[in-house]
């Protein structure tokens, strides 16, 4: 059963999503964009992702995407039968996504070694702070935490400032990712083998490993990499530069033949041969001398003009985009990057379109997410076998629930 109505490269796949808020939701949605049928299981009051972020007529607009395209389920966990419930669908399963503390699933009976004894095949996708193991396992998990002890956010902002933050919950869709490429291996694993097995995919971890190319270089000379702000270390220029209509652009001429054609945009090619600028080497030297030079030339121009004279130079250059830009820009358009997806609340929303691309079989946006427990009755009966006077004896226990302003039996 697959309410999304969904065909895509994951067409068969069923996923069990016992996640909450970002990192293993956004899992569970990258799944679901490219045809895998995922039953998301929340408590009867909602995801927290339903209260975080902007909402429009009473309804979450990061709930409408991050919960695209799945089966809603509500269920409290925190009671016997609705950890019954649980055991009764995952042998129909191929793969469970969970984000709770280390531990916590086992006290239930729900842990990877319980599960596996009744599908032996299953992929546990287990997401947490600090690993199912370790001294800090069982320190509460948070992302922009994580990213703290990670590094990552050492290395963010300007270097005479506070280390930033990005202004999305950047730890837990880095782990999200990681966390569906390990299930993806897995999968593969298992279609070779037979054999199932548990992903772990810690957020501090998942967060570190951006921090690649760092690493080596405090190893063997010692250096502690900082913050740089928006210019790129040892690429001069590579920089953010204000233009005349208060704007910003990002410019990048770091290899030689890239530089001449910048210089020969702003007007000075002799720039090329100065012998302060004539290679990177020296130009990272003189850095702040370039820079300084590419900035009084962009304050010159709007940046409309300068985006003009960068391109026919075939200069990489950006201005920083909005999202009001992203709105306007011909090539998101034509790209169909921002998809208008149905709504049953809010009749449609646009949101982000499935990535990567694939050219045979696409990710694509069958229906944006929809209501707490939306779809409860239809799934458990379908996979669990319960029969309608089953569903009624745990919704008067209060076990379940379903969305009330629907008939009971409708499937989106």
């Amino acid at each position: 059963m697959n309410t999304t109505q969904h065909t895509g490269p994951l067409r068969g796949c069923r996923v069990l999503e016992l996640s909450s808020v970002i990192a293993g939701p956004f899992c569970g949605r990258l799944f679901a964009d490219f045809g895998a049928e995922v039953i998301k299981v929340e408590p009867k009051e909602g995801d927290g992702v339903r209260s975080v972020g902007k909402r429009y007529q009473g309804k979450s607009l990061n709930a409408a995407s991050i919960l695209r395209n799945k089966s809603l389920v509500a269920i409290d966990l925190r009671t016997r039968e609705g950890q019954d419930i649980i055991r009764r669908i995952v042998p129909k399963c191929d793969v469970v996504i969970e984000n709770f503390r280390p531990g916590a699933l086992e006290k239930w009976g729900l842990g990877y070694d319980a599960l596996s004894k009744i599908n032996p095949g299953l992929i546990m996708v287990r997401i947490s702070g600090y690993g199912q193991s370790g001294p800090y396992s069982q320190r509460p998990g948070f992302g922009v935490i994580a990213e703290a002890m990670s590094g990552l956010r050492h290395i963010t902002g300007d270097p005479d400032r506070p280390p930033a933050r990005v202004g999305v919950q950047l730890t837990d869709y880095i782990t999200g990712l990681y966390a569906a490429f390990g299930a993806m291996m897995a999968l593969y694993h298992r279609a070779r083998t037979g054999e199932g097995q548990y992903v772990d995919a810690a957020l501090y971890e998942c967060a570190f490993s951006f921090m690649e190319p760092h690493v080596p270089v405090f190893d063997k000379l010692g250096i502690v990499a900082n913050r740089t702000g928006p210019a790129f270390a040892d690429s001069a220029p590579n920089n953010l530069y204000p233009t005349h209509d208060g704007r910003y652009i990002h410019i990048s001429g770091m290899h030689e033949a890239v530089f001449k054609r910048l210089a020969g945009a702003m007007g000075r090619p002799e720039l090329a041969s100065d012998p302060r600028f004539s290679t990177l080497i020296e130009r990272n030297k003189h850095a702040a001398a370039i820079d300084d030079l590419v900035q009084r030339w962009t304050l010159e121009h709007t940046v409309d003009e300068l985006e003009e004279k960068l391109g026919a130079a075939d200069v990489p250059a950006s201005r920083i985009y909005t999202l009001e830009d992203v709105f306007k820009d011909p090539h998101y358009r034509a790209r169909n990057m921002l998809v208008e997806a149905p709504d049953d609340d809010l009749g449609t929303v646009k949101l982000a379109a499935p990535v990567p691309r694939l050219s045979r079989t696409p990710g694509r946006i069958v229906k944006a997410g929809g209501r707490v427990g939306q779809h409860t009755r239809a799934v458990l009966a379908e996979l669990a076998g319960m029969s309608d006077d089953e569903l009624d004896a745990l919704e008067r226990a209060g076990v379940i629930a379903h969305d009330q302003a629907r008939n009971r039996k409708t499937v989106a």
